[in-house]
């Protein structure tokens, strides 16, 4: 499933489409994905002019003068194709501007959703009520970690994926953060010193800061909005490397399964 750096880039290349653009057409080929699809999305959308599109969590959000916001989930296989000429199967809803482009939600496995609410509500739509503060934003910090993993006997990696404690964080991004941060994956994560949370917090800015740069990771389904693959899959440090040397002291990359994920590390340099 594509997690915060995917959906920035998604977000940050629909954003150059339908910023400050007029909405002219909306069709929705079926009524329902993941959920129903709005019965009222096409009437709130016609006519309305885009103010900006960003994110919150892996969520992407397209914000209009009408003091609407559509929220937009990828899903395991959504994408967004930007002026996609020929008609797919998987094609569900698509946007028109009034400077002639299109945006088409593509989603085969349809885990995706698409939803519409009111921008004074957004806060607590049942989507986003209870995420998190961003990783790359100043409500981060080693003290919200603390907070929160304040006696917990969970594990570390498990604490990390947790939604309500940081927003976006998924499988592929927490292993790498912790490998940068030499922590394990299955140290308890009410047993992390203050020093090593700050360690943790930066490492998580990096390794997302530099997966947005590169476009996210392509493993499957996933694509920026021109059709261009993400390529930080090519400087993944233990994630998919199970067998191979660790890049820092050659020992074995290690694989193993946490609440029904793979999680991957290197016993040698995180302890």
């Amino acid at each position: 499933m594509p997690e915060l750096p995917e959906v920035e880039t998604v977000a940050r290349g629909m954003a150059r489409v339908l910023e400050g653009r007029i909405i002219t057409h909306v069709a929705v080929n079926r009524p329902d994905l993941r959920r129903p699809i709005p019965a009222d999305l096409a009437k709130r959308l016609v006519g309305a002019t885009v103010t900006s599109v960003g994110r919150r969590a892996k969520y992407a959000l397209i914000h209009t003068n009408r003091a609407d916001v559509v929220i937009l989930h990828l899903g395991m296989s959504g994408r967004v194709r930007l002026d996609p000429g020929l008609p797919e199967k998987h094609d569900h809803v698509e946007i028109k501007t009034n400077d002639g482009h299109s945006l088409v939600f593509n989603d085969p496995r349809r885990f995706g959703s698409i939803d519409i609410t009111q921008a004074a509500r957004l806060d607590q739509h049942p989507l986003l009520a209870k995420v998190g503060p961003e990783p790359l934003g100043n409500g981060f910090h080693a003290g919200v970690l603390q907070i929160a993993f304040e006696g917990k006997r969970a594990p570390l990696k498990a604490a990390l994926l947790d939604q309500t404690v940081v927003a976006g964080l998924g499988n592929i991004y927490v292993c790498e953060a912790l490998f940068q941060s030499g922590l394990s994956p299955l140290r308890l994560a009410g047993s992390v010193k203050p020093a090593k949370l700050e360690a943790l917090v930066q490492a998580i800015r990096a390794v997302l800061t530099r997966a947005i740069e590169v476009g996210g990771s392509t493993l499957r389904d996933y694509t920026q909005v021109d059709g261009e693959l993400g390529y930080f899959q090519h400087e993944w440090s233990v994630y998919g490397r199970e067998g191979e040397p660790c890049r820092l002291c050659s020992a074995v990359v290690l694989r193993i399964v946490q609440s029904g994920r793979s999680s991957f590390y290197c016993k040698k340099c995180q302890k």
